[in-house]
């Protein structure tokens, strides 16, 4: 299937719609798939799902998306532009998939050759990856000694929460989040953090699962949805639920333009999105300035 690239940029209006109401945020919020269910009561359902589908996560990734969740992540990690010497933290990424991409990129012969980089400033690139999920982390451990980096000093490993993050304000270069923000509870509070993390002029990248409105290919996508991947997660993974929470998360997630919006509400500035595939996936992207 061939990626279909729409830019969508909205430069100085920034989407600056301040009277959003935080009301409708925690409706959002407080849903578990197509369950209402209460707030404290998410994180731990959302835990269950990824302690059941860690060991199998990657290659129902690849099946899934026909291996394109493999493009998608380097077309984000593309638009990150990794640098030697940077301070990045990658939330929701325990099995390490996009911070191996952010390590490969640093670490590459054409970008130290291209940037001139000393190995003083390899040495000093850190790529943290943050998950609150501590068996996704093993997974992506693990997925490090496999590829001899077991005791690399540029990847540190972090138990964390994206509504509470453990780092000090205005301390990374860049954030990226794939695949896990539709999963946290209040959506506004991850998006706070992100930018309270952040330098002036770091960048946020958040790679998504998000909304087709091509009529016939939204038609596809929704039988593929919620007739095919609940069953590829039974026949694969032994776990059917997992995979239907999925494709409801999915529906229940703000459509591009309002998550556009909650971006510009958390301070930061030059909002744009591109969608791949149709919608199927969404990479927005953001500045604090």
């Amino acid at each position: 299937m061939a990626l279909r690239l729409i830019s969508r940029r909205f430069g100085s209006r920034i989407l600056s719609y301040r009277s959003s109401s935080v009301a409708s945020l925690h409706s959002h919020a407080t849903s578990f798939g197509f369950q209402e269910v209460k707030e404290e009561d998410k994180s731990k359902l959302v835990g269950n799902v990824f302690t059941n589908v860690a060991s199998s996560y990657d290659i129902m990734n690849d099946v899934m998306s026909g291996g394109l969740h493999r493009l998608w992540k380097e077309r984000l990690v593309g638009k990150l532009s990794p640098f030697a010497g940077m301070k990045h933290l990658d939330v929701a990424g325990g099995t390490g998939d996009v911070a191996f991409r952010i390590f490969d990129a640093v670490n590459s012969v054409k970008h130290r050759a291209l940037r001139k980089v000393d190995e003083e400033s390899l040495e000093e690139t850190q790529i943290y990856v943050c998950d609150i999920n501590p068996n996704m982390l093993n997974v992506g451990k693990q997925r490090a000694a496999e590829r001899g980096l077991r005791d690399n000093k540029s990847l540190v490993w972090v138990e964390g929460d994206a509504e509470a993050l453990s780092f000090d304000d205005h301390s990374m270069d860049g954030y990226t989040i794939a695949f896990g923000i539709r999963n946290v509870t209040h959506i506004e509070k991850a998006l706070s953090e992100a930018y309270r993390v952040l330098k002036r002029g770091g960048r946020f990248l958040c790679l998504e699962l998000s909304h087709v409105d091509i009529p016939v290919f939204k038609d596809v996508y929704d039988l593929y949805s919620f007739k095919v991947i609940p069953n590829l997660g039974e026949l694969i993974a032994g776990d059917r639920d997992s995979y239907q929470y999925l494709v409801e998360s999915v529906r229940r997630f703000p459509p591009q333009e309002k998550f556009a919006t909650m971006i510009a509400d958390a301070g930061f500035e030059k909002v744009e999105y591109e969608n791949l595939v149709g919608g199927v996936v969404a990479i927005h992207s953001a500045i604090k300035l």
